[in-house]
């Protein structure tokens, strides 16, 4: 199961993703890139980190996002990936 986990501040948005299994890898990776092509707001950062139990976790960080275009990244890369709950 992916879980999803979204923080937002003034001009700071950061969707973070977490996977366990090689399939939820290589899907994750691949919705999020395909996702965030389709936008002229570029990611600041991306970056993978390692978790506990053997979980991995994308982040996709946006920065001095003024008019708020990250909330529409963020929820289509949530809804293709078929996320339910999101924290």
């Amino acid at each position: 199961m992916i879980d999803a986990e979204v923080r937002s501040e003034e001009r700071f948005s950061r969707l973070a993703l977490a996977y366990e299994t090689k399939e939820e890898k290589d899907c994750v990776c691949s919705c999020v890139e395909k996702i965030t092509a389709k936008y002229k707001l570029t990611p600041a950062e991306t970056y993978t980190t390692k978790v506990s139990n053997g979980k991995e976790v994308l982040v996709i960080e946006f920065h001095d996002d003024c008019n708020r275009e990250t909330g529409d990244v963020f929820e289509e890369i949530i809804k293709s990936l078929d996320i339910k709950i999101c924290n």
